[in-house]
């Protein structure tokens, strides 16, 4: 009998140049590539590579700052509940095109945290 992992934190790695970083993880690291989306001109905007059962997610942004993503199963309470906090909101409640419904949040030092329903 197989179970099915549910994950719940997804680390996010921003990367200068993902496509290199990819390249780079696989070969030194032994991550390997799961999905890769890209844009009208082909720059990659999502990737996810996993080692063993873990999930990674690359995008671009300014290397070297922390960011988390949490999946949750009601993100329009979660959401709520950080706003009422006075959590910095710094992506608004929204329905995205790959199926999630997603926020973003600033936490006390600067760390930037995704919530939504998205689990790779």
């Amino acid at each position: 009998m197989t179970s099915e992992i549910r994950r719940t934190f997804y680390p996010i790695v921003n990367c200068a140049d993902t496509a290199k970083s990819m390249e780079w993880l696989e070969r030194a690291f032994g991550f390997e590539p799961r999905e890769v989306h890209r844009d009208d001109a082909g720059n990659i905007v999502h990737a996810e590579m996993t080692f063993d059962t873990g999930i990674l997610m690359l995008g671009n942004g300014e290397p070297g700052k922390t960011a988390l993503y949490v999946a949750v199963d009601d993100p329009d309470a979660h959401h709520d509940r950080a706003k009422a906090a006075g959590a910095e909101i710094t992506a608004e409640l929204s329905d995205k095109e790959y199926g999630s419904r997603d926020y973003a949040a600033r936490d006390l030092d600067g760390n930037q945290w995704y919530f939504g329903t998205y689990r790779p």
